[in-house]
């Protein structure tokens, strides 16, 4: 074979000595603690580089790449030293990542690659029948950027891929934010169909990368606590799934609460595209539950879906307090014998640390509350064994009934 094809050996990132168990145990991430910079100086990496990361012993560990910048300093990617981070190992990824989706039904909507849990760290892909809409959180993955639209486009072949990187995830990184449409045609919002509801929410203006596939079966096991005839609360309801499917399956009545006047007017619409009535009021989550308090309003539902009040460790005294806050304000709302559904995508927040703040919310608001089903995130958001973050939704489905009864 000639020389001019054989692809020059990757740079070594080496580990201090005792640093790889972790590694040989399956993690995927490489701290900048970790590195014999004395050896292999981080500081001579250019951000996206692909390396191989070896111990202290020179074994070889992982092909990964690399953003000397960053904390999580490596991201390994493979654990073949035969493997190229290149367009076809992004092909692979993607067949098998579809594979599962096909497998759980949720080819042509939902999530198709979840970063490590698909095998390609720092990148979000999320399908909406013929539109690709992706995300990327790293510098390593910023650097393979074309490889994954080229990649995309061969194994889905989409009428229109946006980038949708206006994520603060970024900063972390280093890398700047944006939004932009790397191939054909992008609407300005996108369709979604979910367990036979037909829903419509914004793209570009849009939450995340413009749905919350995460929770998609947790909205399908609502249907199972509903009593025909109740009334519904829909708090941080974004463009009204929940209440939708509340409607859907027996309730008479939901309102949706929302800071966002562009979601509440993408629920409308989508509660019109259902056949259903729904009510709005924007405002701060706060706010609208004490309000609707003093105006005696009563609920036999209330949903709370907020977004991440725990964002780093050291919120989290502070957000457990926003937690208890916001389910006592809702437990004061919900009638006798009713149901709470608490949900919190919080990574930093315990599953046993929001079912403890339910329940000082209970001791708070004079309820006795039994958790009935606690919900995770979706099947296409698969959990990685060896990194926790991947596991970060949690939704307790909660009967409320008065502590006196």
């Amino acid at each position: 074979m000639p020389n001019s094809l054989i692809s020059p050996p990757l740079p070594v990132l080496r580990l201090k000595r005792g640093e790889d168990r972790r590694i040989r145990a399956g993690h995927l991430w490489v701290f900048s603690n970790e590195i014999d910079n004395a050896a292999t100086p981080l500081v001579a990496f250019k951000a996206g580089t692909a390396v191989h990361i070896h111990s202290d012993r020179e074994q070889f560990l992982g092909l990964a790449y690399v953003n000397p910048h960053a904390l999580i300093c490596a991201r390994i990617v493979g654990r073949n030293p035969a493997q190229h981070l290149d367009r076809s190992l992004i092909i692979d990824r993607l067949r098998v990542a579809l594979a599962l989706r096909e497998r759980l039904g949720a080819q042509c909507y939902g999530r198709l690659i979840f970063g490590e849990s698909d095998a390609l760290p720092g990148l979000v892909l999320d399908r909406y029948d013929s539109i690709v809409v992706g995300q990327i959180s790293t510098a390593g993955m910023e650097a393979l950027k074309s490889e994954v639209e080229a990649a995309v486009r061969e194994v889905l072949n989409p009428e229109g891929f946006l980038w949708k990187n206006d994520s603060g995830a970024r900063d972390l990184e280093q890398l700047p934010e944006y939004v932009e449409v790397a191939f054909g045609s992008v609407p300005d919002e996108i369709k979604v169909v979910e367990s036979g509801l037909q829903f419509a929410a914004p793209l570009r203006e849009g939450q995340k990368t413009g749905w919350f596939y995460d929770q998609t079966a947790n909205r399908r096991r609502l249907a199972h606590y509903l009593a025909s005839g109740a009334r519904v609360l829909d708090v941080c309801s974004y463009a009204g799934a929940w209440a939708i499917t509340a409607l859907k399956n027996g309730a008479a009545a939901a309102l949706c609460v929302d800071s966002s006047e562009l979601a509440l007017g993408f629920a409308q619409r989508n509660g019109q595209a259902n056949e259903v009535e729904l009510a709005t009021l924007r405002a701060d989550a706060f706010d609208a539950m004490k309000q609707l308090r003093e105006a005696g309003e009563r609920f036999d539902v209330v949903i709370l879906d907020p977004p991440a009040f725990i964002k780093r460790k050291k919120d989290i005294p502070q957000g457990i307090a926003a937690y208890r806050k916001l389910n006592q304000l809702a437990l004061n709302l919900i009638d006798a014998d009713g149901l709470l559904v608490s949900c919190s995508c919080s990574y930093h927040l315990a599953p046993d640390e929001l079912a403890g703040a339910i329940q000082a919310a209970a001791r708070h608001s004079g309820r006795f509350v039994q958790i009935l089903e606690t919900g995770g995130q979706s099947a296409d958001h698969p959990v990685h064994p060896a990194i926790a973050e991947t596991r970060y939704l949690k939704a307790f489905f909660c009967r409320v009934i008065r502590d006196d009864a």
